[in-house]
């Protein structure tokens, strides 16, 4: 049973089944070294879910936020300092975007208050935010502290203006993405190098990723 009208072969069914195949090939090639064939299935994992959106009629603003991804995915495939901070910038535009979005599709900060179970997770998300500076403060580069604290801060404001939906896809999609941010940062620079953790951690990042653009992605397309 497809998810949209028609059958495997319809545009929008075929286009997320090849996102689903980027994502499943991406994960088994995780453990190899960087290569143009990995980092493509990367890439087209949710530069896929971004055609989805825009051949369902999609809000423009999830089709530029999911672009800005792919692009972030692209960097942070390949090593080195230079594709790090071109992955950083790249979501942190991505972020941007997305709070533009669920700001101008949600009900207002005032809904916060409405509900307690949304004031209750907005304030998960804060403290989350501060463990996750406080932890990379000490860490990170002195020429990093700035832009890593800048990105917390776009993540947090992500994750709370999601809140604002009535969308349970949307809302658990921005709290795996703040969840996969966190167990990146943990893995790339708070864990050793040489801790056994880091495979698992690896993996993990990329599911909780690639579940959050999806849920988003069809959270809005889906209604």
């Amino acid at each position: 049973m497809m998810l949209f009208p028609g059958g495997i072969e319809a545009n929008a069914n075929a286009t997320l089944i090849f996102s689903l195949a980027a994502a499943v090939i991406y994960a088994f090639a995780l453990g190899m070294p960087p290569r143009l064939a990995r980092s493509a299935a990367k890439t087209l994992a949710v530069a896929m879910l971004a055609i989805l959106a825009f051949l369902q009629g999609g809000p423009l603003l999830l089709v530029v936020a999911l672009a800005l991804s792919a692009m972030g995915d692209a960097f942070l495939s390949r090593d080195g300092e230079k594709a790090f901070l071109g992955g950083l910038a790249s979501f942190l535009a991505a972020h941007l975007v997305f709070v533009a979005l669920f700001v101008r599709s949600g009900g207002g900060i005032g809904l916060l208050g409405a509900e307690p179970w949304r004031a209750a997770v907005a304030v998960a998300m804060v403290l989350f935010a501060l463990v996750m500076l406080v932890a990379l403060w000490r860490r990170v580069g002195p020429e990093l502290r700035v832009p890593v604290s800048v990105y917390i801060v776009a993540i947090l404001a992500m994750g709370v203006s999601a809140l604002t939906l009535n969308n349970i896809w949307v809302i658990g999609g921005a709290i795996l993405f703040m969840a996969s941010d966190g167990l990146l940062a943990a893995e790339k620079f708070l864990a050793p190098a040489i801790s056994p953790h880091r495979v698992w951690m690896r993996y993990a990042v990329w599911v909780l990723y690639y579940a959050a653009q999806l849920g988003i992605t069809l959270g809005f397309i889906l209604g």
